[in-house]
């Protein structure tokens, strides 16, 4: 049934505004927004709950454009609907400085739930947030008070479910049931080179059934439809749905409809007119938004005021009811780290044998697991070798929505996305683990946390040619480097137990990013401790572990995780040489960064030129610490596949090598 004519009216606007947009700007994609108006329209205004006013409500749902190049869509929505976006942000989009980037990108515009662009990426993070939201209203929810109770949208593209990460994330919402997850497929059948004849041609609706997911197939300009088929997958409880919605790209444009060229560029002027003539549009002014449409747009303020108003009673009664339960969702909810984390933090005893990272970091998230009840994660079907179970309460599954240990499955592209969804979604702290070489897989993830300054953790073992005889195929040598590149993210490589203890607590109380816990597979001996180096250092990132014996040392050798050890070695032999040594642990450049330029200096001082390194990975980057004159020890170089004590002598990263390499530069 075609829509009444205050809705094709309002549909126009979502339309016109998105093409003035991007025309002005010379620069976007009109296509999408032009195609799929008609869905967004009925999902903003007859289903999304959302207030305007407060786009942090805390059971508002959640909706994700996937198909981030059709950012000019969610803009003119924000707009219309009464968020705190101005037309003159509309106008100025993709400027610099604008409120309207080129794709949507989190904590920017108010009503952006996460940045999306890479596509397939907004997909994955919408399966996290449907996963915190299944498990904090099984947590939380009582009968007659549901305090979380929120569906999870997204828009999705051809794009989206061409890339790979699209299938890992389809799988696994699937398999965990996912009921409160709804995405509308944009089947315009059009992509950048052309008809997706060319490229992409799978069922879709068969590959979603088989991921066990239900399927819905519509007319995407249909209302009633449309209507129908949201209605529809509400009802459906047990698993996520897909709406195909069949669209046309370009909507109503007389020579670019379905055609590749409303794709990415500009409609050009004359098509707009005639654009605008086709609509029937009743003004040549650019961005003009009929009265009445606007009027029916921010009738969603009073409405979503409405909801919000609502649900603060329901909160009212529940604090009543459950005052303990609701001190702990508020706690959750603002993300509030326990004061009792440091004195929850296992201390290793000083032990030649010592133990791997990977299984101190073990016990510490065991320790604290009580302290930091809202800790949830897991990792990528690698728990019993990243140590990362959370043991005592189960599993989360579809029967089990309140078991903290995640199966991620073999799925670090679909993983990393989803513990960005968790975190932007609130009230979990969640962590994906797998082996270090693998973040290969799950980088972009790891770039757009970055990117968005959320606090995911990833926890990431088997570190360097220590794993030994899995082969240069699984040795990380490259990652150390590549990812201290990245802006904005910090990674710690603890050099024994107890720097893991603390490296786990930097990551806890990081919130302006990402943090990377970089840990051994093979045993390190836990060091001793003193009041001069306590393990508690590592916030500061380096910190002298062992001082010289006067205020300026003739060497400074800086080791990192499993290295650190060789430092100490070597400082042993080159006393007994007569050599006056310092050595400093290193787990953080990032963190030591950030300290001021006193506590450098006292550190690492410019005045001595023979400083040495040692990290078993690239060697690029170091130059930085141990100056031109410096030496760094290291791997540039793929490994080799031999127990891992072979390839630390085979490569030359050896107490032995620090020495000589102090020599030398004496």
């Amino acid at each position: 049934m075609p829509a009444s004519k205050l809705d094709q009216l309002c549909v126009n606007t979502i339309r016109t505004l998105s093409i003035d947009g991007v025309e002005k700007a010379n620069s976007g994609h009109p296509g999408m927004p032009m195609g799929m108006a008609d869905v967004a329209y009925v999902l903003w205004t007859k289903f999304l709950k959302h207030n305007p006013k407060n786009p942090e409500w805390l059971d508002r749902d959640r909706f994700i454009l996937s198909a981030g190049h059709g950012s000019m869509l969610i803009y003119s929505l924000l707009h219309l609907t009464g968020y705190n976006l101005s037309l003159e942000e509309i106008k100025n989009f993709r400027q610099m400085g604008s409120k309207t980037p080129g794709h949507p990108e989190y904590g920017m515009t108010p009503g952006i739930e996460t940045t999306t662009g890479p596509l397939g990426q907004g997909f994955g993070t919408g399966i996290g947030m449907a996963m915190a939201e299944h498990f904090l209203a099984a947590k939380f929810n009582k009968e007659d008070q549901c305090i979380i109770d929120h569906y999870t949208y997204a828009i999705v593209s051809d794009g989206d479910l061409m890339e790979g990460i699209s299938h890992e994330s389809a799988s696994m919402a699937g398999h965990m049931g996912l009921g409160k997850l709804i995405y509308l497929y944009d089947s315009n059948r059009i992509s950048i080179e052309g008809s997706t004849d060319i490229t992409f041609t799978e069922d879709v609706s068969k590959r979603f059934q088989a991921y066990k997911w239900h399927v819905i197939e519509i007319d995407g300009h249909d209302h009633d439809k449309i209507v129908a088929a949201i209605e529809e997958a509400q009802s459906v409880t047990d698993k996520p749905s897909l709406i195909v919605c069949k669209t046309h790209i370009g909507f109503g444009s007389p020579n670019k409809q379905d055609s590749e060229s409303s794709h990415g560029s500009p409609l050009g002027e004359e098509e707009v007119r005639l654009t605008k003539q086709a609509y029937g549009w009743e003004s040549e002014e650019q961005f003009y938004i009929p009265s009445e449409a606007l009027d029916k747009f921010r009738e969603a303020i009073e409405k979503g005021q409405k909801a919000e108003d609502e649900w603060n009673t329901v909160l009212e009664s529940y604090e009543k009811d459950h005052s303990q339960e609701f001190q702990e969702f508020k706690t959750w909810m603002r993300r509030k780290i326990s004061d009792k984390l440091t004195e929850s933090l296992p201390v290793f005893k000083a032990d030649k044998k010592g133990i791997a990272s990977r299984a101190a970091s073990g016990k510490v998230i065991n320790a604290i697991k009580d302290v930091i009840p809202n800790l949830f994660g897991g990792s990528a079907d690698l728990g019993g070798s990243t140590k990362t179970d959370i043991e005592g309460y189960g599993s989360f599954i579809e029967d089990s929505p309140t078991g903290r240990t995640v199966h991620f499955g073999v799925r670090e592209h679909g993983m990393g996305a989803a513990v960005n969804g968790i975190t932007l979604h609130g009230g979990l702290i969640p962590y994906g683990a797998t082996f270090f070489v693998f973040t290969d897989y799950m980088r972009p993830a790891i770039r757009l946390a970055a990117l968005m300054k959320i606090p995911s953790i990833f926890v990431l073992t088997h570190d360097s040619i220590g794993l030994g005889e899995d082969g240069p195929t699984h040795q990380p040598v490259e990652h150390l480097s590549s990812l201290r590149a990245m802006p904005n993210v910090t990674i710690l490589r603890p050099g024994d137990a107890n720097e893991t203890s603390h490296a786990w607590k930097v990551a806890l109380e990081n919130e302006n990013g990402p943090t990377l816990l970089v840990l051994t597979r093979q045993n390190l001996p836990t060091q001793e401790r003193t009041s001069s180096n306590p393990a508690d250092l590592v916030n500061k990132g380096a910190y002298i572990f062992s001082d010289s014996d006067s205020e300026t040392p003739e060497a400074i050798i800086i080791g990192t995780g499993s290295e650190l050890q060789y430092a100490i070695e070597a400082k042993e032999t080159l006393i007994d040489k007569g050599v006056d040594v310092r050595v400093v642990s290193m787990p953080s450049w990032e963190l030591f960064e950030n300290q001021d330029t006193s506590y450098k200096e006292s550190v690492l001082p410019k005045s001595v030129t023979n400083k040495v390194s040692i990290e078993a990975g690239a060697t690029f980057g170091w130059e930085r610490y141990v100056g031109p004159k410096g030496k760094s020890i290291g791997l540039d170089s793929f490994g080799e596949s031999a127990p891992y004590e072979e390839l630390y002598e085979h490569f030359g990263i050896t107490t032995e090598a620090v020495v000589e390499a102090v020599l030398e530069n004496k």
